[in-house]
């Protein structure tokens, strides 16, 4: 593996106004999240980023939706990964009272993390002026860095300053070595096999090569010194694991701005064991607990710890 900065954020606000998240919220954070950056990063006010001359230098699509190369050795992209995933609070419908604490989290990778300034810009901003249909409005109160870790700090507190504090984002390292390995699925997981979202019939492959393809495309468009593996003899490793899964399926529905209508998504919850010759994907599962996998990452699915 290559080496990839990766940093967890946690974000606590004081509700002001009563809020109601749906069941799943996380793509409703992406799109005020998405709405308040392009609104504090946009110089020329064009109604097409792309087509805007700052196109492939103003931190909006950057951070948000990075454009894809404009020539690769390889392949052609039509999009590629942006270097944040939105991590919501857990799943279920819930009502935040006046005085309470909403707190979720963001991940950030690569180059993205000289960008927190204006990320924590954007959430204050997005959150002055209110989310959700009922423009629900709240206070930041503070950003932690990395809240489940020993390393864990305070980097912005609102009451303060408006200063951002040193730290340092680091590679995350593995701690397991066995030939067995069980994942807890937190959020919707969506690995889309011709069109088809894989369940049951999940194979060991089919979990390690979407997460590969994940890691190392984040790692060639946002990391530094980028070398590709031997893609095959991953693939050929990757044959060799086996996976029993005990899985349920999650399905809700959303509203999407851009088509402007309700859309059902839908994953799966649940439990995979992976079992054989680990030891090549082992960083890399670690690594994948920040990293997500499947579809849809951007706005938190395809969450998984170790269990």
């Amino acid at each position: 593996m290559n080496s990839l900065a990766v940093a967890r954020y946690q974000f606590n606000f004081e509700v002001q106004d009563a809020l109601h998240l749906n069941f799943y919220s996380g793509s409703m954070l992406r799109g005020v999240f998405g709405h308040a950056l392009r609104h504090l990063a946009c110089m020329t006010k064009m109604p097409d980023c792309k087509i805007c001359p700052l196109y492939r230098s103003c931190p909006y699509p950057e951070v948000f939706e990075t454009p894809p190369p404009e020539h690769h050795p390889l392949q052609d992209f039509s999009q590629i990964p942006p270097p944040y995933v939105i991590e919501p609070p857990p799943l279920g419908d819930k009502v935040y009272r006046s005085g309470e604490t909403l707190s979720f989290s963001m991940v950030l990778m690569g180059r993205a993390i000289q960008q927190l300034p204006l990320i924590i810009f954007a959430w204050q901003r997005a959150f002055a002026r209110g989310v959700s249909k009922s423009e629900s409005r709240a206070k930041l109160v503070d950003v932690i860095f990395e809240p489940n870790q020993a390393q864990q700090k305070i980097v912005f507190t609102a009451s303060e300053t408006d200063t951002v504090k040193e730290h340092l984002s680091f590679i995350h390292t593995q701690t397991h070595s066995n030939d067995t390995l069980t994942l807890e699925v937190l959020t919707p997981l969506r690995i889309q096999q011709k069109g088809r979202v894989l369940s049951k019939d999940m194979q060991g492959r089919d979990f390690i090569m979407s997460l590969v393809r994940r890691y190392y495309l984040l790692e060639e468009f946002h990391g530094e010194d980028y070398q590709p593996p031997n893609f095959s003899e991953l693939a050929e490793h990757a044959r060799a694991v086996n996976c029993e899964t005990n899985f349920t399926w999650c399905s809700w529905d959303r509203y999407s701005n851009r088509q402007q209508q309700k859309i059902t998504m839908g994953g799966v919850l649940g439990e995979i064991t992976l079992t054989g010759e680990l030891e090549p994907f082992l960083p890399l599962l670690h690594f994948g607990q920040w990293l997500h996998v499947g579809n849809k990452t951007s706005f938190g699915m395809g969450n998984y710890a170790i269990s």
